[in-house]
C-alpha cells in the first residue's frame, strides 16, 4: 500500500457517512514506550491505554525524528483501534497510531486539545 503524503495531493474518493462511521478512531494515554531497532525505520512499541472498552493496546510507531521516548509517556493519542493486527517483524502492532508528514515527512502525532478520557471516540 502506498500513501500519498503530499499536502498539495487532491482529497481522495468520496465516502459514505457509514464508511467514516465504521473507523473506530480513539483516544488513549501511552503507557510505556521501547526503542525497537528491529523495525526497517526508526520506530518506537507504545502501550496505549483505550480505557474500559478497548483497554491497553500495542502498536509500532516511527515517530522518532519529533519525540523521544520520555516525552511520550502520559501523552493522549488518536489511534484508529479496530484495524486487524499487523505483524511488523517479531512485533504485532494491534492499533494504528495516527499522525501527520511534516514537510520531511517526519509523522507529527494527533492528539486532542483537551483533557478527554480513555477511550473516547472520534465523532
Amino acid at each position: 500500500m502506498h500513501l500519498n503524503i503530499d499536502p498539495s495531493s487532491p482529497a481522495g474518493d468520496e465516502i459514505s457517512f457509514n464508511q467514516f462511521l465504521a473507523v473506530d478512531i480513539r483516544v488513549g494515554e501511552v503507557l510505556e514506550v521501547e526503542n525497537f531497532p528491529e523495525a526497517r525505520k526508526p520506530s518506537y512499541k507504545l502501550k496505549i491505554d483505550f480505557g474500559k472498552g478497548v483497554g491497553v493496546k500495542k502498536s509500532s510507531a516511527q515517530i522518532t525524528s519529533h519525540y523521544s521516548r520520555e516525552s511520550l509517556v502520559g501523552k493522549k493519542v488518536l489511534a484508529v483501534v479496530n484495524f486487524p493486527p499487523r505483524q511488523i517483524g517479531k512485533f504485532m502492532s494491534e492499533v494504528l497510531v495516527m499522525g501527520l508528514a511534516d514537510e520531511n515527512n517526519d509523522i507529527v502525532l494527533m492528539s486532542p486539545d483537551r483533557e478527554v478520557p480513555n477511550g473516547a471516540r472520534l465523532l
